[in-house]
């Protein structure tokens, strides 16, 4: 049997969160695939080409893990895909009472679909893409919370996004 899981989210950018949840569903499944969101209600500070390289960048060596894009309902794209399973990473209490809705809501959508909640380590509990972006923005040091291969082109980026 074929166990494919897509982990999906905006990656806006990478943190070395979205990367531990990603390297533990690599040793569940046979094929993670990373489903970056095309928000066209929101402009991100990276595109979506930026996002999904940095994504493929941060994954090198983890063979069994995809990256790809997608715009629409989450459910659909799964079915899309011929996947029933969705992986998430929850922080905090606030994630999951978000993310249990969601699960529900995906769930009416593909009655065939579930979703898998991966805990955050300690290291990583407090860590956010909003609070990456906010952080270096700023001109603060992010290395602890960015994979180093991708930290250079991020920091570049919110530096000239703050401008």
């Amino acid at each position: 049997m074929n166990r494919t899981v897509i982990y999906p989210g905006s990656f806006d950018p990478v943190t070395l969160g979205h990367l531990e949840v990603i390297r533990r569903a690599s040793k569940l499944f046979d094929k993670v695939i990373v489903a970056v969101l095309i928000n066209s209600a929101k402009t991100p500070t990276f595109s979506i080409e930026e996002r999904m390289q940095l994504l493929t960048d941060a994954v090198a060596g983890l063979d069994n893990v995809e990256i790809a894009g997608f715009e629409g309902l989450l459910a659909a794209y799964c079915r899309q895909r011929g996947v029933n399973a969705i992986v998430k990473g929850l922080r905090a209490v606030s994630d999951f009472e978000y993310e249990f809705q969601m699960a529900i809501a995906n769930k009416k959508l593909n009655p065939e679909l579930e979703t898998i909640f991966i805990t955050a380590d300690a290291d990583a509990m407090y860590l956010s893409s909003s609070m990456v972006r906010e952080i270096g923005s700023m001109g603060g040091d992010i290395s602890n919370f960015v994979p180093a291969c991708v930290h250079d082109r991020i920091v570049e980026r919110l530096r000239k996004s703050s401008l």
